[in-house]
């Protein structure tokens, strides 16, 4: 039974993924932290890391940017792996990242879904195929209309992984509204949605000569991230020291 130590408990990830722990039987939350205690919970809730007292085989952090350097210093003095959710980390707060890889095992992903892992390495073997055959490459991402960026992250990621297949010799093209020119031939198209309550819509697409394929990831809700990270938590328990992602989890 992996013990977990939920990091920002008490937010709307933190509470989905202790709904989630409550039906893994290989699993269970043995304490939270986050400065909002009120909440009831079924284990002990601590308003910072220096107050918990309950041990733990890893870190589950939901929490915020300002919280994640005390994090990674409490991890590295008890020897706890840490799967870092929190995003909007700073350039020195990513360098910390790798500093404290070198002591314990950190699992950090663009994405947590199982699915979007999965897709990106599929998407890394059909670009092996289509893209020399000559296949155009489009990406369409579509999201809620609360969200700031654009492209999202995932959308990257996602490009990223047929770029790298392709020995990165193809560009990046959000805009055509500025150019009056025909589709160069080493380029991925990106085109971002913003519009209602749209959890996460990615699509891919290799367009080819009479020919079309898709491969698409629908969220329909945000609990897809919840289970990836409680199945990254459960695969990092006991892992030697260094950076870890989500494809590390997928057996492919």
């Amino acid at each position: 039974m992996i013990k977990i130590l939920m990091h920002g408990c008490n937010g709307k990830m933190g509470r989905m993924i202790t709904d989630i722990v409550k039906n893994d039987e290989n699993a269970v939350i043995s304490a939270g932290v986050d400065a909002y205690t009120a909440v009831p919970n079924d284990y002990p809730v601590f308003e910072s890391l220096e107050k918990c007292d309950v041990d733990a085989d890893v870190v589950i952090d939901f929490s915020n940017a300002g919280a994640v350097d005390g994090l990674l210093d409490y991890c590295m003095e008890k020897n706890l792996p840490v799967v870092l959710c929190t995003t909007g980390l700073s350039e020195e707060q990513l360098e910390k990242v790798k500093t404290a890889s070198q002591q314990i095992a950190i699992l950090k992903s663009a994405n947590m879904s199982m699915g979007i892992n999965l897709l990106l390495k599929l998407l890394a073997e059909a670009a092996k195929v289509l893209g020399p055959a000559g296949y155009d490459i489009e990406l369409v991402e579509r999201h809620h209309n609360q969200k700031v960026d654009a492209p999202s992250g995932t959308a990257l990621a996602l490009a990223d992984s047929i770029n790298e297949a392709l020995d990165n010799k193809y560009t990046y093209v959000y805009d055509r509204s500025q150019v009056r020119k025909k589709r160069e031939k080493d380029e991925i198209g990106i085109s971002a949605v913003r519009g209602g309550t749209i959890v996460g819509d990615h699509e891919v697409i290799f367009a080819g000569t009479d020919e079309v394929i898709e491969f698409k990831h629908t969220a329909y809700s945000r609990s897809v991230f919840g289970k990836g990270a409680v199945e990254a938590a459960k695969f990092l328990a006991g892992q030697e020291a260094g950076m870890y992602d989500m494809g590390d989890v997928i057996h492919f």
